[in-house]
């Protein structure tokens, strides 16, 4: 009997020890998606829910993904190098960096001016990470555009959208190399469609408002319709002097891009339209101490000889007046519509002409005295200095 107790109470041990060990070991999860796995971590235990596999793309996650795998390996980043002098005249090496766009397989790249403003040197990195220096083909402050081209071959251009139809509320994403991080997307809508100043101090018609973020470094990057179609060049944000996206971004409408991108190309610059007179803002006062037949428009005191007015035979004025301490003409014609768009001051007079190019027709409808007339004028070229 004496030597049996030590053989059960061994076998006792040997018993419970299994038990023991066996109960704390991890049971499998099976199928389900939910099911707490627990993984013994010396005295405590670690409850983990693990997902059986990858789950399907909601529908919104869709469109994200496949805006950016159509529109990504189109986009660039430009690096600028410029040279400036300190106070001393001594040499100093500035570097810019921005965000472009393939337009085709030839290598044209749309980007931003004031990207490449000044530089004496612009090296583009593609999708592939390949760096290649750019030529400037044609650049315009104005508009804030300016078109590069390199050469390399298998490029992949972007579709370009209508700007046209944008509304309030949709949907748009921007690409670009914000703060050096390139090909990052961002997303947000359409806030508002409004006339804003450029980084030059000229208007940008109906620029495009986003909430989409849009931080230094984003500069000349696609803003992408929800089927990945370029509807814009992010070009300028608001940042109420914080050096960074405050959720009001603008950008270039593409539209007004691909009506002056053949004289990029072609010439260098862009051959902007000219009517070639000066004129007078008439408002409802100022109409009736003239006299004149509307009470708004345009009144031209002085046709530049050899002008497209002058061409057209559009009349200056002919009395001298003085409207206050300035000197005015009277008698000339008042200037109401062309192509059949209110004119009401300079800036709508500007605003219909940069909707053309040099040597395209108007019809520029004015009042000669009583008489309402529309006039056939085909637009010069704007001296540049």
């Amino acid at each position: 009997m004496r030597t049996l107790r030590p053989l059960l109470l061994a076998l006792l041990i040997a018993v419970g020890f299994i038990f023991y060990t066996s109960a704390r070991r991890p049971q499998p999860s099976g199928s389900s998606s939910s099911s707490p796995t627990s993984w013994f971590t010396g005295d405590k235990n670690l409850e983990l829910t693990q997902a059986a596999g990858p789950e399907n793309l909601d529908p919104e996650e869709t469109v994200n993904v496949n805006v950016y795998k159509k529109a990504v390996p189109s986009v660039v980043n430009i690096k600028s190098r410029a040279v400036s002098y300190n106070f001393f005249y001594g040499l100093v090496p500035e570097e810019g960096q921005g965000t472009g766009f393939i337009l085709d397989k030839e290598g044209h790249i749309l980007t931003n001016y004031h990207v490449i403003a000044n530089a004496q040197k612009v090296e583009v990195t593609l999708y592939n990470r390949k760096t290649v220096t750019a030529q400037v083909v044609g650049a315009d402050r104005h508009y804030d555009l300016a078109v590069l081209k390199i050469d390399t071959p298998s490029l992949m251009p972007v579709t370009l959208g209508d700007s046209r139809g944008l509304q309030v509320g949709m949907k748009v994403f921007a690409i670009g190399n914000p703060f050096g991080l390139s090909g990052t997307m961002t997303r947000g809508i359409v806030s508002s469609i409004r006339s804003v100043r450029g980084p030059s101090g000229d208007s940008i018609d109906e620029a495009i408002q986003t909430d989409a973020a849009i931080n230094p470094g984003n500069s000349g990057g696609p803003l992408l319709n929800s089927r990945g179609e370029v509807v814009g060049i992010n070009s300028m944000i608001f940042t109420g002097g914080a050096e960074q996206s405050a959720g009001i971004g603008f950008a270039i409408p593409i539209n007004t891009a691909k009506a002056v991108l053949n004289d990029l190309v072609t010439f260098g610059r862009v051959r902007r339209p000219s009517l070639g007179v000066s004129g007078l803002p008439i408002g409802p006062e100022l109409a009736e101490q003239m006299g004149l037949a509307s009470d708004y428009g345009v009144l031209i005191m002085q046709v530049n000889p050899g002008s497209a007015a002058d061409r057209a035979g559009l009349h200056g004025g002919n009395e001298r007046a003085l409207l206050g301490n300035t000197p005015i003409m009277l008698g000339g014609d008042l200037i109401v519509a062309i192509d059949g768009e209110t004119v009401e001051d300079m800036q709508d007079l500007s605003n219909a002409l940069n909707k053309h190019k040099a040597g395209d027709s108007v019809t520029v409808t004015v009042y000669r005295g009583k008489k309402k007339i529309d006039m056939k004028v085909s637009l010069g070229e704007a001296r540049t200095a």
